[in-house]
């Protein structure tokens, strides 16, 4: 006779049942990921055929090309770039947005949920509408094709949402943690680089992983502003759309190749990423 109380059964059916839907779910997002990897493993003209040749033979091609041994560019100064760009201004976001939150947080300011909806509301504002003073901004100054420039875009770009996210992070650590580390005589730097960082670390590490996906994805800024020499990823990506038409297996490649840093840094830090997102979900 089964031991199992009447009203466990049906929970548990609802919880397998939510399991495999999410498990579909994930199947479903993951398919294009598998179709590009399978695709960047086949010849173009394989690769463009309807429907896919899925069982035609594999080829590395398309990452000869990608990586100029097949007569093309190289992509590595456009990698370099990317990681420049990215990494540098997620650093910044994170150094400015600490001590932002932290005054949002824990000592609040007057009117703080305005402070929010002002650096929110920044954000609404279309990217395109202000490109042309960028650019003519850059053009006087001298900084079109600088690498520099596109830092300090990203990290004014990332900044409010760094500012929001990280606000809900702190608003979680303990005040009598930073009150007893003022009454031995702990200034605000301290404080925040020795008691709020190491409590907020999961909260901190997923608001610097979307900042570096968003910089590393950005296209329109990197797009117009840059040239030869501080050209991004998802420009040296667009690269290879020409007069001649989308090389189907190579654009794949070359997909995957730059997609690679940011799914290395979301595996790395996916236990942190989960950690900081639902933080404060529970009281």
């Amino acid at each position: 006779m089964s031991t199992t109380a009447p009203h466990v059964r049906p929970r548990r059916a609802r919880g397998t049942g939510l399991g495999l839907a999410a498990w579909a779910l994930g199947i479903v997002f993951f398919l294009p990921i598998a179709w590009m990897a399978l695709t960047s493993f086949h010849s173009e003209p394989d690769a463009a055929k309807n429907p896919p040749a899925l069982g035609a033979a594999l080829t590395l091609d398309g990452y000869r090309e990608f990586f100029g041994t097949g007569g093309g560019a190289s992509p590595w100064p456009a990698l370099v770039n990317s990681t420049v760009a990215s990494t540098a201004s997620t650093l910044l976001v994170l150094l400015l947005a600490l001590p932002a939150a932290y005054a949002l947080s824990i000592r609040p300011v007057k009117k703080w949920t305005d402070v929010l909806f002002f650096f929110l509301s920044t954000k609404m504002l279309p990217v395109v509408a202000g490109l042309l003073p960028i650019y003519l901004f850059a053009k006087n100054t001298g900084t079109l094709d600088n690498i520099w420039l596109l830092v300090v875009l990203y990290t004014s770009m990332n900044l409010p949402i760094a500012v929001w996210m990280m606000q809900s992070f702190l608003a979680e650590v303990p005040v009598a943690v930073i009150e007893a580390a003022q009454i031995d005589g702990a200034r605000l730097p301290t404080v925040l680089a020795r008691v709020v960082a190491p409590i907020a670390l999961p909260g901190i590490a997923a608001t610097a992983l979307i900042c570096f996906i968003f910089s590393w994805n950005e296209l329109l800024f990197a797009r117009v502003l840059t040239g030869v020499v501080a050209g991004t990823a998802p420009v040296f990506l667009t690269g290879f759309i020409t007069s001649q038409g989308l090389f189907l297996a190579k654009v794949c490649a070359a997909s995957l190749v730059v997609s690679l840093p940011v799914l290395a840094a979301g595996f790395a830090a996916q236990d942190k990423l989960v950690q900081g997102l639902s933080l404060g979900a529970v009281k």
